[in-house]
């Protein structure tokens, strides 16, 4: 059995989950509003303030998507709660970023700046000119949203250059030597 899939998801006050045909799932909450068709074959039940999901049969699809629905109901009942972020850096020489408005502008060492623009549902803030924080309530565009920022200009390994995620560690390289 999937014990991630048996869980119990709680529901907190003041969020509200409906639960239509075909598995479309809507989760309102203080920060917002989530909706997702998942996977019709597993079901989906609502008791008071706890949701279930149980699988119809024990083939492998069944077990993997099992833990998977029950994670992308809970994403996104703690994403209209709480709300997710993700904080990245930038270092190096000469490396900044800039904010008007929905745009982003990224100076990465490259002959012309690097602009990128808010998607729906997520904002990101500046902490001085190096620390960039991406927030939103869908766990997946933040994260995906992160990783195109970071992809702009990836960390290398022998200065460490780049932007990269907060709790990053980056390997580091030992760089050439010259002559004796």
């Amino acid at each position: 059995m999937s014990r991630i899939g048996r869980m119990p998801i709680a529901i907190p006050a003041g969020v509200t989950v409906d639960i239509a045909e075909n598995n479309k799932v809507t989760v309102k909450g203080p920060k917002g509003e989530l909706s997702r068709v998942l996977v019709p074959e597993m079901e989906i039940k609502k008791e008071g303030d706890t949701i279930t999901v149980t699988r119809p049969n024990d083939l492998k699809r069944m077990k993997s998507l099992h833990g998977l629905t029950r994670t992308l109901i809970n994403n996104m009942i703690v994403g209209v709660t709480n709300g997710y972020e993700k904080v990245l850096e930038i270092n190096g020489v000469g490396y900044r970023a800039q904010k008007q408005g929905k745009k982003l502008t990224l100076a990465l060492g490259y002959s012309h700046p690097v602009e990128m623009e808010d998607p729906e549902g997520i904002e990101t803030v500046l902490e001085g000119q190096n620390k960039i924080t991406v927030k939103g309530i869908d766990k997946e565009k933040v994260g995906q949203y992160a990783a195109e920022i970071r992809d702009k200009r990836r960390p290398e390994p022998y200065k460490g250059k780049g932007i990269k995620y907060a709790d990053e560690t980056i390997r580091r390289k030992v760089g050439k030597t010259g002559k004796k």
